[in-house]
């Protein structure tokens, strides 16, 4: 899982876990957006496996629900100090598997900014909990796999017969911007893209 919406989302958490700003860093009228890519590496293909990237993509819904109601009935979970205090002890296990990885007891900085402001984990309890405090409601819509002539020429060999869930803090479709489920996203990857040396550099 990851967010795309606010665009410098991860910048600001960041931000939040080094003490430089309060929660919630999402203003009420903000839209968010998160989304999973299922078949990433080679795409999704067959009954069987549209079946498990579907299933998946249900639990993903299910568990991102659930967390968020837990947050709303527990207000003090949104406390400045305790949420920082979560993602503080995430960055600590986050830091524990660069250093496995890279079996060196030094870490880039840059690259554990990467890790942290990307780990799906921090990014699906930012986004529950800026839904649970601002009492948003949640949409979400899973997409079979991509079509070539659904997909930008630019995006096609990351997206092309891959499947996608995309999320917002909206109650459907026509409260987005422009109405639409999928364009707020592919926008927004296009500018990545269009902003990146090499489509590959990007993290996505």
């Amino acid at each position: 899982m990851a967010m795309f919406l606010p665009i410098d989302i991860s910048r600001r958490i960041i931000l939040f876990i080094d003490g430089r700003i309060e929660f919630p860093f999402v203003k009420k009228e903000e839209l968010m957006g998160t989304f999973c890519i299922f078949g990433k590496d080679h795409g999704v293909h067959g009954k069987e496996g549209i079946n498990a990237a579907t299933d998946l993509a249900r639990r993903t819904v299910t568990f991102l629900n659930r967390t968020s109601r837990i947050f709303r009935n527990s207000p003090d979970t949104m406390d400045s100090n305790f949420a920082r205090e979560n993602y503080i002890r995430r960055v600590l296990q986050i830091s524990m598997e660069y250093r496995r990885d890279t079996k060196t007891v030094h870490n880039d900085s840059d690259e554990m900014k990467k890790r942290i402001s990307g780990d799906p984990n921090i990014l699906a309890n930012c986004f529950a909990q800026h839904i649970a405090y601002h009492d948003h409601d949640q949409f979400f819509e899973i997409f079979q796999p991509l079509k070539e002539r659904e997909v930008p020429p630019a995006l096609r060999r990351k997206l092309q017969n891959r499947m996608l869930l995309l999320g917002y803090n909206t109650k459907d479709s026509s409260s987005l911007p422009q109405k639409s489920t999928f364009l707020p996203f592919i926008t927004w990857l296009t500018s990545l893209a269009h902003n990146s040396s090499h489509v590959s550099d990007s993290p996505w």
